[in-house]
């Protein structure tokens, strides 16, 4: 590769970019992955104007063969923010990847332009255009996948937190019903949950139902005794509820010392305990009239 490769790419991207922007503007209006309902066409058209202003700068002042330096930083936070918000829209990789794909035909014919009597001289610089282009649609798709992540681990979150809902049976009385397994993250989000409500209500009893709780293991028993300390500490005590037979076996048997814990076989049976200890009265059932 000479040492002048790379001089008419810049100088295209430098000298051409209304007529680049127009031209790409075109390819992905007229593309199947063009997506109308996600995205309207002025959008589309400043975050192209974008990208291609970001590429002048960098391929003028940066090295063509290393969009890792820092004179890339500029685009690649740009198409790390572009792909994070198409994967929170609802765009597929191959979409957003297409974004800095579909720039390859315009660029490649203004290119055939420029060296239309030096087949050498175009191929060189094709091969580095294609080169820069494809590391960052490659990087566009590494961003996106990540921001796919990010929105299934906050969709998990958000489902944990609506599946271990803290209710206000009675002044003072809360209540922790438990369904499915209880990991090590769905501890945490249980445990803040539990907290701030006994923060915001001053609860002084939490009752932890763990009748939709399908098995007990030393894991689980573990949990439950860290949130069950933890609700000490903010100064309300806690009544574990739903222990079976089944489970009452499994405890003893793994070892789990719950002693210091009060244990009932149904939430009822709990919160009964949880009313004597406060105190407080059911208000008298209204009698019948006839």
């Amino acid at each position: 590769m000479t040492p002048a490769t790379g001089r008419t790419l810049r100088k295209i991207l430098a000298q051409y970019q209304k007529e680049l922007l127009g031209d790409w503007l075109q390819t992905q209006l007229a593309a199947s992955t063009l997506r109308p309902d996600l995205m309207r066409e002025n959008e589309l058209r400043e975050q192209s104007r974008e990208l291609l202003a970001l590429l002048q700068s960098a391929a003028q002042n940066g090295n063509l063969e290393q969009t890792d330096g820092p004179e890339w930083a500029g685009i690649r936070e740009f198409l790390a923010r572009l792909s994070r918000s198409r994967a929170q829209q609802g765009f597929s990789s191959a979409e957003t990847a297409t974004f800095v794909f579909s720039l390859k035909q315009p660029l490649f014919t203004r290119l055939r332009t420029e060296f239309a009597q030096d087949a050498q001289g175009l191929a060189d610089e094709m091969w580095i255009a294609n080169n820069v282009l494809d590391r960052l649609g490659l990087y566009t798709t590494e961003m996106y996948l990540k921001g796919r992540e990010e929105v299934i681990q906050r969709q998990q979150r958000e489902m944990m937190e609506l599946s271990t809902p803290v209710v206000q049976l009675w002044e003072n009385i809360l209540a922790l019903p438990l369904i499915g397994t209880l990991d090590s993250e769905r501890t945490q989000v249980v445990m803040e949950s539990l907290l701030q409500k006994i923060v915001d209500t001053g609860a002084s009893i939490a009752i932890i139902d763990i009748t939709g709780v399908p098995t007990v293991d030393t894991l689980v028993a573990q949990h439950l005794l860290k949130t069950v300390a933890a609700a000490r500490l903010m100064g309300a005590d806690c009544i574990i509820s739903g222990i079976r037979p089944q489970i009452a076996q499994t405890i003893v048997h793994l070892g789990v010392n719950l002693s210091d814990v009060t244990t009932k076989a149904s939430l009822a049976d709990a919160f009964s305990i949880a009313l004597k200890r406060t105190q407080a009265k059911l208000p008298p059932q209204m009698g019948t009239t006839s």
